[in-house]
């Protein structure tokens, strides 16, 4: 069982209307990444977004400077919007990275809830689907073979005729997880190509999700992978601190501002007090507490769906610095002894010194 963090390095305005620059957040993040790899904590993805309120538009970079940083833990997007990328770069990226941090990174590809990036680089959202299949494909025939890949093109991307990829990943294959809301197809897909899915659980109830995870694992059963050998994660909003008290006091304002702007984009009903404490019930989407209630939660996140790793994305809404690294401190001594040692599980060695875990090479 893999304790992790997400975040999408927000610069909205904080409790007092001050917003921070992008290069201060982003330095933070690169803080929170240390801090967590010194913690214990198993990996670390961060969102790609291309506006004013996020300052990630470029993941692997910011990664990367985490990798000269850390020793342990793993280093992901999360997610990288493969539709409107190219896949040939986002490999070398990742691989880049992936040489960096001695076999650390990986790559969680997704479509994407945000639209942004589709008229910045020039794509039609009206080729949404298309565009990630397509493009997905590419990168999985980069993946089985970087050194010579030939691929006969799309309507999106050109072919590419027995050319290398370069430079090559230290993990062989370079870790590929496909990222997802509530999509069926999108499960399926993931489990056709025998890949790790990760499921985004920000509303409603997470055992509502179980359906899904099943669907999952027979697309893949149907399509000749081992479910066993194909791990799960979930990702989940929520905070941290040492009491109930203190984790609602720095989250619950700036959680609501975000979720409110969100939701006025996205025709959301207004995001209240109400509406975060039944958020924040024992079965309910949303881990604020204290470690031991948060721990609890995510082991019943485990005992629900089966998942191999879980994900607290932590700053969904600009909070103090202090605050979010006490909450990745909380997350790593606390938190996670107390799902680790439910589930079994102990600190894996550094893939510095051992080979890539098999969570980190799924087949394609």
């Amino acid at each position: 069982m893999e304790i992790g963090i997400s975040a999408f390095a927000e610069t909205t305005p904080d409790a007092t209307g001050a917003t921070i620059s992008h290069a201060e957040r982003l330095r933070e993040v690169v803080e929170e990444i240390e801090l967590a790899d010194q913690v214990g904590l198993d990996v670390y993805g961060l969102g790609e977004h291309h506006r004013d309120d996020y300052a990630a538009s470029a993941p692997a970079v910011v990664l990367a400077a985490a990798a000269a940083r850390t020793s342990r833990i793993r280093l992901s997007s999360a997610v990288t919007v493969l539709s409107s990328d190219d896949p040939v770069r986002v490999f070398q990226q990742f691989a880049t990275l992936d040489g960096l941090s001695g076999g650390r990174a990986e790559v969680l590809a997704g479509r994407g809830s945000f639209i942004e990036s589709f008229p910045l680089f020039g794509y039609d959202l009206s080729d949404y689907e298309e565009l990630f299949t397509e493009k997905l494909d590419l990168l999985l025939t980069i993946r089985r073979d970087p050194s010579n890949v030939t691929w006969p093109g799309g309507r999106h991307r050109a072919a590419v005729q027995g050319l290398g990829v370069y430079p090559l990943p230290v993990q062989q294959p370079l870790p590929v997880w496909i990222g997802v809301g509530g999509s069926p197809e999108s499960v399926v897909r993931a489990g056709t190509l025998g890949l790790p899915l990760a499921v985004a659980i920000i509303g409603g109830e997470p055992a509502q999700f179980r359906p899904l995870v099943e669907l999952y694992r027979e697309a893949a059963r149907r399509a000749g992978h081992d479910p066993a050998t194909l791990p799960v994660a979930t990702h989940s909003h929520g905070f941290v601190a040492e009491t109930s008290q203190r984790a609602t006091d720095v989250h619950f304002e700036p959680y609501r501002h975000t979720m409110n702007v969100i939701g006025r984009e996205r025709g959301w009903r207004p995001f209240s007090r109400t509406s975060y404490e039944a958020a924040r019930s024992r079965r309910g989407a949303l881990l604020v507490g204290s470690p031991q209630e948060v721990a609890e939660k995510v082991l019943l996140q485990r005992e629900q769906l089966g998942i191999d790793r879980f994900m607290l994305h932590l700053s969904a809404g600009t909070m103090p610095h202090r605050d979010v690294m006490r909450a990745v401190e909380l997350l790593g001594t606390e938190v996670a002894p107390i799902v680790r040692a439910e589930a079994g599980t102990t600190v894996p060695a550094s893939p510095l010194s051992t080979p890539a875990p098999a969570v980190a090479a799924p087949t394609a």
